[in-house]
C-alpha cells in the first residue's frame, strides 16, 4: 500500500483498552471499571465519549477489550444508542498491556488495514485523521500521540543569583508524553508480545529501526488522563468552562 493509498483509505477500526482496575478513582471504580466513570456534569462515561470521538473520526468499528468489572461495561453498550458497532473481548487473565492489545486486536474485522487505538481513560478531542496522515507520511508502523501536561504542581523562577523572580502555578512541562491514542499498520499486531507490555519490547524495537512516529497533539487540543477524582473535577470545570 502506498502512501497515497493510505490517505484515500480512511481507518475505520479501533481497539479500545478499558481492562484496568482503575484504584486511584476509588470509590469511583468500586462497583464499575474505570471507563465507566462519569465525568461530573455529563451523565456519560468517558468510554461514551470516547466513542462518539471515534466515529465523528470516521471510526465504524470498535474491539473493547475488557477486564475488571467487564459485565457493567458489556450491560451499557448492549442499553446504549451507539454510534457505530462495538464488540468487546475479555481478558481471563492478565496478559500486560501489550499482550492485551494482541488479543483485541486479533478480533478486528480487518486484519490488513490499519488500526486505531485508545487507552479507555483518555478524554480528549484532535483530528484522528491529520494523526492518520501524518502516520503514513513518515511510512510508520506504528504512531503515538503525544501531549504537553501541566505539571501538578507550581514552579519558582529564579536569575542566576538566585533570587526569586516568580511563581508560575501549573506551568506546561517542558517534555512530552505519550498521550494514550495510537495509528498502527497492519504489520504491528504480529510485533506485539502475547504477554507482556509493548513499550517496553515493541516500541524500543521500532524506535530503532526508525518506524516509530510520534505526533504532537495540535496547539490548543483537549488532552487529560482520568487517573484521580481530582482528574474529575477539573475534567468537569474544564468542560463548564
Amino acid at each position: 500500500m502506498t502512501t497515497g493509498d493510505h490517505h484515500t483509505a480512511p481507518i475505520t477500526q479501533a481497539v479500545v483498552l478499558a481492562g484496568g482496575q482503575g484504584s486511584r478513582l476509588r470509590p469511583y471504580t468500586d462497583d464499575r471499571p474505570k471507563p465507566m466513570v462519569e465525568i461530573p456534569g455529563t451523565g456519560i462515561p468517558i468510554i461514551g465519549h470516547q466513542l462518539d470521538w471515534l466515529a465523528e473520526e470516521g471510526v465504524t468499528d470498535v474491539v473493547i477489550s475488557c477486564g475488571h468489572l467487564a459485565d457493567v461495561l458489556q450491560d451499557w453498550l448492549e442499553s446504549t444508542d451507539l454510534p457505530l458497532r462495538a464488540t468487546t473481548v475479555v481478558e481471563t487473565e492478565p496478559l500486560g498491556r501489550g499482550g492485551g492489545l494482541k488479543y483485541a486486536a486479533a478480533s478486528l474485522p480487518r486484519a490488513d488495514e490499519p488500526w486505531y487505538a485508545t487507552n479507555g481513560d483518555i478524554w480528549t478531542r484532535f483530528s484522528l485523521r491529520a494523526m492518520s496522515a501524518f502516520h503514513a507520511e513518515r511510512g510508520a508502523s506504528a504512531t503515538l500521540a503525544l501531549a504537553r501536561p501541566n505539571m501538578p504542581w507550581g514552579a519558582v523562577e529564579t536569575n542566576e543569583f538566585g533570587h526569586v523572580l516568580d511563581f508560575i502555578e501549573a506551568p506546561p512541562s517542558p517534555y512530552l508524553i505519550n498521550a494514550g491514542v495510537y495509528v498502527f499498520g497492519p504489520e504491528f499486531t504480529a510485533l506485539l508480545p502475547d504477554r507482556g507490555d509493548h513499550e517496553r519490547t515493541t516500541f524500543p524495537q521500532l524506535a530503532r529501526t526508525r518506524r516509530l512516529a510520534g505526533f504532537r497533539l495540535p496547539q490548543g487540543s483537549y488532552w487529560r488522563a482520568i487517573d484521580t477524582a481530582k482528574d474529575l473535577t477539573e475534567a468537569a470545570r474544564e468542560l463548564a468552562g
